[in-house]
């Protein structure tokens, strides 16, 4: 069965003058503020859509990794991914790394990586990507 998630976002001004809140709205877990400084400079206790873009491709991918090991009879004891995703003003998102350790009892570091390359290629979220550049570093604690 489908699901289908929302969030939203109110903004008033310019892009470069303006704000605006962003706000989870099927989770209910929070409102966040943005702005063109947050996101295209430091983030001064504010989001930006590449925040935003990365939490969710951490936990996707995450989620994929620990499917397909335990699929191969490897669940993990445990992930901890990072995504980085560079924005450049002007250009756009030009990359997006992905960062995993993980602890897996009974698996080789190779067999790791190839794990997480598949669910790089694989996770919904790096398909609904397709076209930006995703790159990885795996490896065993």
């Amino acid at each position: 069965m489908a699901t289908t998630r929302f969030a939203s976002t109110h903004w008033e001004g310019s892009l470069f003058e303006g704000a605006g809140k962003v706000t989870l709205e099927s989770s209910g877990t929070g409102t966040y503020d943005v702005s063109w400084p947050s996101r295209a400079e430091e983030a001064n206790g504010k989001t930006s859509p590449e925040e935003l873009i990365a939490a969710a491709h951490s936990s996707c991918f995450s989620m994929a990794l620990s499917n397909g090991l335990a699929k191969a009879g490897t669940p993990p004891t445990s992930l901890d991914t990072q995504a980085a995703v560079e924005f450049t003003p002007g250009t756009g998102i030009t990359g997006i790394k992905l960062t995993v350790t993980g602890t897996v009892e009974g698996m080789s570091n190779d067999d790791f990586v190839a794990a997480a390359e598949d669910a790089k290629a694989n996770c919904p979220v790096s398909q609904a990507l397709a076209g930006t550049t995703i790159t990885l570093e795996a490896s065993l604690a």
